[in-house]
């Protein structure tokens, strides 16, 4: 393994600053206080820095040499609104909210790398460290993006970086094609007639007519979408009636969740299906059917060429225990919006075991500190070969 011994001697201050961000989480388009960390420390290191895109983000672009490429390199600051209930020295003093998905060793990382090379300066080109707020389902990089973050920094690639739990963390996978899925959401209101539980011959039960679509919604996976294709419907959200009038048929049901697909054509398909069953059970029930789908993260896919040097560029860190084979993973991430404007790749970064099965989103889950040094020199690594002097 190859880490720098200007990165190793910068982990004890990584480490501090890393916890210090875990014990003071912020949501999305809220990271005043992160995004001011990440701002002042970059100017102390001499790098141009630009701030509001997205409300919070932060954007800084370190220039050296005459070389015309030019990459961006992306770390997410936000946490998640949920409780933290490990007992830990550094946790959150936030009730509510906490960092359980590792954007704080996400910050950390890309800051050492940024240290790192505005001191040594051993690269010929361009690289933005593009800090971004909310990707925690707020819409962060779509915002930066629309409001001109890559006509502003144009690249000729974009790269990704998320830890693992399972993964070692002195291992990484680098791995070309789809990566994350599409991320959208689905509502449904089918509006019948109420009436008397014990008349119901009176009205137009939707109970019956949202259970009925609830019993047929995956076999739009298991009979509709190709067996190839990998795709995900679920219900996630119900609401009808009332607890206190259990002899109440009401007039509406509310039904929603989340679609997930790796192609734009089962993401087309999931649309479709779910509202032509939605509309059909409504017609069969004699009632109507409001159907919406919000199209929110499209999937994330790597490039193949731009993979390519992100796993030349591991190897230098990781040597054999870079993995070229990896499951992807069917939650979502926004960076997919960063993909769309440059051609990206997006990579896990280990980060031990799951202690106690604490997985992303966990209310006991914690970035491994000892993955700092070896996100940080992948970091280097990558811009030192992509912008070769």
């Amino acid at each position: 393994m190859s880490i720098p011994a200007r990165i190793k001697d910068d982990l004890p201050f990584l480490t501090s600053l890393r916890r210090d961000l875990h014990a003071h989480p912020e949501l999305g388009f809220e990271e005043e206080r992160t995004s001011g960390i990440v701002a002042r420390l970059l100017e102390e290191a001499g790098i141009t820095v630009h701030r509001g895109l997205g409300g919070t983000g932060v954007v800084a672009t370190l220039q050296v040499g005459n070389g015309t490429r030019s990459i961006g390199l992306r770390a997410d600051m936000d946490a998640l609104a949920m409780p933290e209930t490990a007992d830990r020295p550094y946790k959150s003093t936030v009730p509510g909210k906490m960092h359980a998905c590792g954007h704080d060793g996400h910050t950390t990382m890309l800051l050492g790398a940024a240290r790192y090379l505005a001191a040594t300066r051993d690269f010929s080109g361009t690289v933005h460290f593009i800090f971004q707020p909310a990707e925690e389902g707020r819409g962060g990089a779509k915002r930066m993006v629309e409001e001109g973050l890559f006509k502003l920094f144009p690249c000729d690639a974009v790269y990704g970086l998320h830890n693992m739990p399972g993964l070692a963390v002195d291992e990484i996978a680098v791995v070309e094609g789809p990566q994350l899925a599409s991320s959208d959401s689905w509502r449904i209101t089918f509006r019948g007639i109420g009436t008397h539980g014990a008349k119901p011959h009176l009205g137009r039960d939707p109970i019956t007519a949202g259970a009925t679509f609830l019993s047929s919604l995956q076999t739009i996976v298991g009979r509709v979408v190709d067996p190839l294709q990998p795709a995900v419907v679920s219900a996630c959200f119900l609401q009808a009636g009332n607890p206190k009038a259990l002899n109440v048929i009401p007039d509406t049901v509310e039904i929603g969740g989340t679609a997930r697909a790796y192609s734009p054509e089962v993401r087309d398909q999931l649309e479709t299906e779910i509202g032509r069953l939605a509309k059909g059970t409504a017609a069969m029930y004699g009632i109507e059917a409001d159907y919406d789908f919000e199209r929110r993260i499209p999937p994330v896919v790597n490039d193949a060429d731009v993979s390519a040097r992100a796993l030349a560029a591991a190897a230098t860190v990781f040597g054999e225990k870079v993995r070229t084979s990896f499951p992807p993973s069917t939650a979502g991430d926004d960076f997919a919006f960063f993909a769309q404007n440059a051609p990206g790749c997006y990579v896990w970064l280990g980060n031990g075991p799951a202690v106690d099965g604490a997985l992303h989103h966990n209310t006991a889950y914690d970035f491994n500190d000892d993955a700092l040094d070896y996100g940080a020199a992948y970091w280097v690594a990558l811009v030192e070969r992509e912008l070769k002097v």
